[in-house]
């Protein structure tokens, strides 16, 4: 949707003879039938001011088209500005601009990100040029009108207050640089040159209505692309029901429409490859040029994933395939073909930081799509936020008159394999009675150290095969090094044992980085994703007493909100609350204990713990 749309000409003279913001505010209200910030109706006014003194060049034809706030279809996106026309050899142009007011920014060492004063305070945000460029790369590739009339988007960011320094233009900000320019305070003219290099006509063939209007779907070269990365990857290798629940949902696509919903749930444990089917039916249903999202609340299995097929984790044209759960509240009805949501058991009800957006992520996700595939494990729910249950999406389904179908995920991948092992772990921690008392001599290698730095050991060496061991730990230490990085989070000095937990710097691609394996996770940071060897550092929020697991939540690190809101639900119902953070708390372990594809070693803080499960192992 296009707010605003003219030409420079007509552009100028609203500018001129008119408040350029109020021509702006009263077409945003138009055709969005709603209104806006303060903020932004002041942001309309200083930066259109500074676009047309760039406009104001003889060699910029009047007939050049003008949009302001171009709402990019299928996502959140809004463009602020862009120019279109004819360059020198006929061909079509659409010139992106996004416009900021910052006066200072700095570097950090996240890919495409800076900081500097944002909503209020300082913050961390997207680099300009990576804007820029990422809504030139989501346009180019699902745009058809732009990938079929062979149309060239020239991205490029202007930043009219900010004098040029060594922050935002580090070389470390090169890969977004180079794809969208930045323009300075002092470069008006720069940002002229540019724009009269692409556009020398203007635009009398109704680029950007056409492209308003273009059908969204994939490009082939997207496709191919992206089916490309998943050849040969053996990580992404489908077996037995993996490949049955694929071809459901692939046959529930071909069989949804807007009228007729359809839904999958497919459940499943730890290792069971959910995952696996998920990207496999991304990659697919793009191949048929389907609208699809890879959808997870936990940002890390998108980071993870994402790198996985492109080979880094730097931005790259896919990343628009994968998405939070909470982007979706505003999305309007059956706007994409298909969302593979996994991890449906972290779901939340609300969305935004201050869980103040929409109503259901369960009810909204089905809402925005055809058909919805969720992959779930309700013994997974971690946070006193998750409400992902099978129960919440079948209600949500029958809303919306929904065909529905079940089916499970049963063949066990991670753990070599052992449902033995995973029977043994429930029981044991008491999620759920099995009959595996003991665990087996050849079930899986589980190994109790009384020494964490034996632990932490182990885990160097076992890193040297892949990179693909890790330290984890329940989240009974406040991460004080986040803002102190000469502080150790984790430390037993007895034993010479001091580790920081996950960098900041890594952020959710942490299990992946190549220098992570001398920190130490967290369950967030490792939900959905695996390892072949895991060292798990228990701590006192799960202690045996007597043959009894028992849970205290006090023992929790005050920098974890998985629990947020317990302490006041337990003044308010401590019996409720009680029994709620002890299934989260228990799942927690459970997930951390879980991630090891071959072997898995543990280190409990408390000695009577140690011994009780010392002694479910029978003889080893």
């Amino acid at each position: 949707m296009i707010v605003y749309a003219s030409t420079k000409a007509a552009f100028v003279e609203d500018v001129t003879n008119e408040n350029i913001e109020e021509v702006i505010l009263a077409k945003y209200r138009e055709k969005l039938k709603r209104n806006t910030t303060a903020s932004e109706i002041q942001s309309w006014r200083e930066s259109l001011m500074y676009m047309n003194l760039v406009l104001l060049d003889q060699d910029i034809p009047d007939d050049a088209g003008v949009l302001v706030e171009f709402m990019i279809p299928q996502s959140s996106f809004r463009v602020d500005f862009i120019l279109t026309g004819i360059n020198g050899s006929n061909e079509e142009q659409v010139i992106i601009i996004e416009l900021k007011r910052w006066s200072s920014a700095t570097l950090t060492n996240k890919d495409g990100v800076v900081r500097t004063y944002f909503k209020g305070g300082m913050a961390e945000t997207s680099h300009p040029s990576y804007q820029a460029w990422s809504y030139a790369a989501f346009l180019s590739s699902y745009n058809e009108t732009i990938h079929t009339e062979d149309i060239s988007l020239r991205p490029c960011a202007y930043l009219h207050n900010y004098e040029k320094d060594s922050q935002i233009t580090s070389d470390f900000y090169e890969p977004y640089l180079s794809r969208a320019p930045l323009f300075f305070k002092s470069d008006k003219q720069q940002l002229r040159t540019f724009i009269k290099k692409y556009i020398k006509q203007g635009d009398s063939r109704q680029i950007m209505y056409r492209i308003e209007n273009g059908r969204i779907r994939p490009s082939k070269a997207l496709a191919d692309s992206l089916a490309s990365m998943l050849k040969g990857n053996r990580e992404f290798i489908m077996i037995d029901d993996q490949k049955l629940v694929y071809e459901t949902a692939l046959a529930g696509a071909r069989g949804a429409s807007e009228e007729q919903k359809n839904v999958l749930v497919v459940e499943g444990g730890p290792g069971t490859g959910k995952s696996v089917v998920a990207i496999n039916l991304l990659v697919k249903l793009t191949k048929m040029r389907l609208v699809a999202k890879y959808v997870t609340k936990n940002s890390a299995p998108r980071a993870v994933y994402r790198a996985m097929l492109t080979g880094n984790m730097k931005g790259s044209d896919i990343s628009f395939l994968f998405d939070s759960s909470g982007s979706f509240h505003g999305a309007e009805a059956n706007a994409f073909d298909v969302l593979v949501v996994d991890e449906a058991h972290r779901l939340n009800e609300r969305s935004g930081i201050y869980s103040n957006l929409g109503e259901n992520q369960v009810k909204e996700l089905i809402n925005a799509s055809k058909f919805s595939v969720f992959f779930i494990d309700e013994d997974q729910k971690i946070s006193t936020k998750d409400i992902g249950s099978i129960d919440e999406i079948l209600k949500w389904a029958r809303h919306y008159n929904a065909k529905v179908r079940k089916m499970d995920l049963r063949a066990q991948f991670r753990c070599k394999g052992s449902s033995g092992y995973l029977a043994w772990l429930d029981n044991t921690l008491q999620i759920k009675e099995t009959a595996n008392i003991y665990l087996g001599q050849d079930e899986f290698e589980f190994v109790i150290l009384d020494n964490p730095a034996e632990m932490r050991d182990v885990i160097y060496q076992l890193n040297q095969e892949n990179n693909k061991a890790r330290m984890l730990a329940g989240y009974c230490w406040n991460w004080e090094s986040k803002k102190n990085k000469n502080v150790y989070d984790i430390a037993f000095e007895k034993f010479g044992f001091r580790h920081r937990w996950n960098l900041a710097s890594d952020g959710m691609g942490w299990i992946i980085s190549p220098d992570s394996v001398k920190e130490i996770g967290c369950i967030h940071t490792s939900q959905g994703l695996e390892l072949d060897h895991v060292g798990v550092i228990v701590g006192k929020d799960l202690v045996v007493r007597n043959g009894k697991i028992v849970t205290d939540f006090n023992e929790r690190a005050k920098t974890d909100k998985s629990l947020s809101g317990i302490v006041q639900m337990h003044r308010q119902d401590p019996e409720n609350a009680t029994a709620l953070a002890n299934i989260l708390i228990k799942n927690t372990y459970r997930t951390l204990l879980t991630r090891g594809m071959q072997s898995c070693y543990v280190y409990f803080v408390d000695d009577e713990t140690r011994e009780f499960f010392e002694d479910r192992m029978g003889e080893q």
